[in-house]
């Protein structure tokens, strides 16, 4: 017999949404109309499913929610510590590797951090899981410095401003074409790094980024 992976299980043959279209949907939710629009009765009429689907998936609501926090860390708290963490032959190129999460909203969705953080406002719980995050993603960007050799110092320092920076360009919603911010990443990683990037290095990641965005027009 077949075994079932948690993610194709469905509560009964006449129940079609899965525990992932619930967390999907309760996603897609948060980000577009806040937190306190995560319900179960509003989530399953637009799913087409009765509550007993829900209950098949989650225990109550707060579970539910519990399962959201851990869907945004697994994406994209997970993609900035493992893009940090990857081998690279430069503090250029290694940063570079963090900038994929920037450029790719298959690795980092922004507007869900975002939602994220607004739920934080209305709860300390939440609050905390954002200071962990924070310092989770701070910690293994700092550690790649230290790998290139950077003193301690230098490496706290460097890796906030780089994780703030971008932070910061989420928060103020700044509306910044690919093509534009690609004309200026020379000056980026050297802003970053104090290093100079060689031609080969800037035409690396403009390609990466280039696809990255036709990818998400498709």
């Amino acid at each position: 017999m077949r075994t079932v992976a948690p993610h194709e299980e469905t509560a009964s043959g006449n129940i079609k949404a899965t525990r992932q279209d619930w967390i999907d949907l309760a996603r897609q939710t948060l980000v577009s109309q806040g937190v306190e629009s995560v319900r179960v009765l509003p989530l399953g009429q637009k799913l087409g499913v009765s509550r007993s689907s829900f209950y098949w998936y989650f225990k109550s609501r707060q579970d539910l929610l519990a399962q959201l926090l851990e869907d945004w860390r697994n994406t994209n708290t997970r993609a900035i510590v493992e893009r940090a963490q990857r081998p690279a032959d430069t503090i250029i190129r290694a940063v570079m590797n963090v900038f994929e999460c920037w450029a790719d909203e298959r690795l980092f969705d922004p507007r869900l951090d975002f939602g994220i953080r607004e739920w934080a406002r209305r709860s300390a719980s939440v609050r905390d899981a954002i200071e962990q995050a924070d310092a989770e993603r701070l910690a293994a960007i700092r550690e790649m410095y230290r790998r290139h050799g950077y003193g301690e110092a230098d490496a706290v320092i460097r890796a906030r401003v780089l994780y703030y920076t971008q932070i910061g360009y989420y928060v103020l919603d700044v509306n910044e074409p690919m093509e534009a911010r690609l004309g200026h990443l020379a000056a980026y990683l050297r802003s970053f790094t104090g290093q100079e990037p060689s031609p080969s290095d800037v035409a690396h990641f403009s390609d990466f980024a280039s696809r990255a965005e036709e990818r998400s027009r498709l």
